[in-house]
């Protein structure tokens, strides 16, 4: 995006903000839009590693005179020490808020001075640090962005209001369920595992994190081996290299711990969460469990099917759910694809009497998933959706920095874009169903509802035997010490 989100707005499923659909397509931060074809292919870049170990990807892109950049530092919410979640954010966040030579004010003066835009935040797996700005200030824009990524102070006024600010925005959002639906169901499906954390932390761990903890986390994290600092735009490679390496090249090397990733195991039998929220007319659930990583073997497959099951208008979800019982303004499946298994999810909302009737369709529509499989009509029709929908997601240079950088992450290469043809034809109605018995849950699934307990609760406890509750007014996501089980 080009303006910073609110921390509010983080909270939400993270790409778009039209609709609920849009909130959960695009929640899958880091993962990437099925991958175009064979006549669309990724434009050539170059990739470097500077002595101090920074590794640098270059990509030219002439007709529109900017420069992207997007840099990734190996250290997202993941790395939060627990009962600090949020940490990963607040520091990105706060770069910008103070350098040894710049104040918060004088910095952003600076960048609207010549309209750059910069933004920093945190992802489950890595934290990302944005900017762009016209090709004839490549050297203020190049300065200023240095200058917030290698020389932040983190002043401690502008720590504590970043802090309170987040806190209270948290607040807020859950004065709307949608805003915090997801990141109830992750905390209740991964409960202590890293993935659990929601990136912006929450009313309590926010309040755990003072000014030198963000110093210590950048300190541990910002290092050159560390950080991905991919340029897309209008510019040339060679005096590009020569800037890069006046600026960063004297950024000292440090080694840093090797954080690994716990494996992620997925939930047994069937758990549910209802999160009591007294006022609300509404019922907005998640259903699901552990999905597929970011390199999973069948990735290419898991699209096609998702595709067909929940992953676009005409799904056979929004068709049930919306259009045939009108029970909600839309229905939606996504796999978030992340270092380790992220989550799959159905994700809907519907009026707090047609709650269980609503569930049992979405129910009903995975269990013909499993029965009854894809037919030749429906891959025909996703294959082509896909492909024609991959076209404006590497246009401008925005785009394709960002996606070299998670590909360099991943460790994926441009075959992810220049094979789509390939890798899209090749998934047969017997993959599918391979696919659909592998990676879609029957029985074992996690629930997560935000409604009204008294309207619904009941009603719902038919879905699992193992049942919590919370009122949605307690801080955190989960667990929390009023969580109970029933």
């Amino acid at each position: 995006m080009t303006t910073q989100r609110s921390r509010a707005n983080r909270l939400l499923p993270p790409q778009g903000m039209l609709s609920i659909l849009v909130f959960v397509m695009m929640y899958v931060a880091g993962s990437l839009t099925p991958l175009r074809a064979q006549s669309l292919r990724m434009p050539p870049h170059e990739k470097l590693v500077l002595k101090n170990g920074l590794t640098v990807l270059l990509l030219e892109k002439h007709g529109v005179p900017l420069i992207d950049i997007s840099t990734i530092v190996k250290a997202g919410a993941v790395v939060d020490p627990a009962g600090q979640e949020g940490l990963a954010t607040v520091t990105a966040e706060l770069l910008r808020k103070g350098t040894k030579t710049r104040t918060a004010q004088q910095f952003s003066a600076d960048l609207d001075y010549f309209g750059g835009t910069f933004e920093g935040e945190a992802t489950s797996d890595y934290t990302l640090v944005n900017a762009e700005f016209l090709t004839k200030d490549l050297a203020r824009g190049l300065e200023l962005y240095s200058d917030a990524l290698l020389h932040p102070t983190f002043p401690e006024d502008e720590t504590t209001k970043l802090l309170a600010q987040s806190a209270d925005a948290i607040r807020a959002a859950k004065d709307d369920p949608q805003s915090v639906a997801i990141p109830y169901y992750c905390g209740y499906l991964y409960g202590t595992h890293p993935y659990g954390r929601s990136p912006s932390g929450d009313e309590i761990s926010l309040t755990k994190i003072r000014r030198d903890d963000v110093a210590k986390f950048y300190e541990a994290n910002y290092t050159p081996s560390n950080t991905i600092i991919a340029i897309a735009g209008e510019f040339s490679i060679d005096e590009m290299k020569s800037k890069l390496e006046q600026t960063f090249g004297s950024w000292p090397a440090r080694t840093v711990k090797a954080e690994s990733i716990p494996p992620v195991t997925p939930s047994k039998g069937k758990r549910l969460l209802l999160v009591d929220k007294p006022d609300a007319s509404q019922v907005y659930f998640a259903i699901g469990n552990t999905g597929a990583s970011a390199t999973d073997p069948d990735r290419v497959a898991i699209r096609v099917v998702n595709t067909i099951f929940g992953g676009r208008f005409t799904s056979e979800l929004n068709e049930a759910l919306r259009v045939e019982s009108g029970y909600t303004y839309g229905a939606e499946s996504f796999f978030d694809d992340r270092k380790m298994p992220g989550p799959f999810a159905i994700f809907s909302f519907t009026k707090n009497e047609t709650t269980t009737p609503a569930i049992d369709l979405a129910l009903q529509v995975l269990e013909k998933l499993h029965k009854d499989g894809v037919t030749e009509a429906q891959l025909k029709s996703a294959k082509s959706y896909i492909k024609g929908q991959f076209p404006p997601n590497i246009e401008t240079s925005r785009q394709l920095a960002r996606i070299i950088a998670s590909h360099e992450f991943y460790g994926l290469g441009d075959d992810e874009i220049n094979q789509l043809d390939a890798h899209v034809d090749a998934v047969t109605p017997e993959i599918a169903r391979q696919v659909i018995q592998k990676h879609f849950p029957a029985e074992n699934l996690v629930f997560v509802l935000i409604g009204k307990t008294s309207a619904v609760g009941p009603a719902v406890k038919k879905y699992a035997q193992t049942q919590d509750t919370r009122p949605i007014s307690d801080p955190g996501f989960w667990p929390a010490p009023a969580a109970s089980k029933k």
